[in-house]
């Protein structure tokens, strides 16, 4: 009887281990909008569904860093779902206060941009395995609004 049972664990374990999964990437980080209480960034992540049915997003959690030292993080709550069998762009909306730039002048240096790295993980509730994050992470260049970017 215990043969069976390992038997019937083993065929599902490597069922399940060949089962395809969501797959996704940050296509690109961009500023959206500058106002007085901070810069939004906006990350647009690109996520593909291989299940037949829409696949909730519990939460992305994410962490801006530049320069080695976190600039802000957190996680946004319930951000939609994916739709069924097909490709999804996820906006993600990083908030940065105009406090945390301040305190980054040394690192940005002559070319007026800060050098990042955005970290991400993308937590949804997946038939049969349950919670699953895929992590992603992309370093580039942010730049910064200039003055004019301010009062425009």
């Amino acid at each position: 009887m215990s043969e069976l049972l390992d038997k019937a664990k083993n065929f599902v374990s490597d069922k399940l281990a060949n089962m395809k999964k969501p797959e996704a990437s940050i296509k690109d980080v961009d500023l959206g909008h500058v106002g007085r209480d901070g810069i939004r960034y906006d990350a647009k992540v690109s996520v593909t569904n291989p299940y037949s049915v829409p696949i909730p997003i519990c939460e992305i959690s994410y962490t801006l860093k530049s320069a080695g030292r976190v600039i802000v993080s957190g996680t946004i709550p319930d951000p939609g779902s994916l739709k069924a069998k097909e490709l999804t762009i996820v906006k993600v909306e990083v908030k940065v206060p105009h406090s945390i730039l301040g305190s980054l002048i040394r690192d940005i240096g002559a070319d007026w941009d800060i050098d990042y790295e955005l970290k991400l993980g993308l937590t949804m509730d997946l038939p049969l395995f349950g919670a699953f994050t895929i992590p992603l992470s992309q370093k580039g260049e942010i730049k910064l609004p200039t003055l004019k970017d301010l009062f425009s």
